[in-house]
């Protein structure tokens, strides 16, 4: 599965996209604690999860959706209008 990073995250992580196994990962929340898992820069990054937004498959979703059949996964923090 690929999973984009946007903005803070991306700079945090060090990275704009990677390519993770998803097996095994039922919902967002286990992917964000399986990535938490990957060492200090991904810790940093999700270690306020109310702060990130999460787009699976392109359409915006929370952290208790399905990863089944989803090919992408993207992280953001909150977006604001203006």
């Amino acid at each position: 599965m690929k999973v984009l990073y946007f903005a803070w995250l991306r700079e945090r992580i060090g990275e704009s996209e990677e390519i993770v196994d998803a097996s095994g990962l039922a919902t967002v929340s286990d992917l964000v604690t399986a990535l938490r898992a990957k060492g200090e820069r991904h810790e940093a990054a999700f270690a306020e999860p109310a702060a990130v937004r999460v787009a699976v498959n392109r359409k915006v979703r929370d952290f208790d959706a399905p990863l089944d059949g989803a090919t992408e996964v993207a992280f953001f923090p909150p977006m604001t209008g203006g």
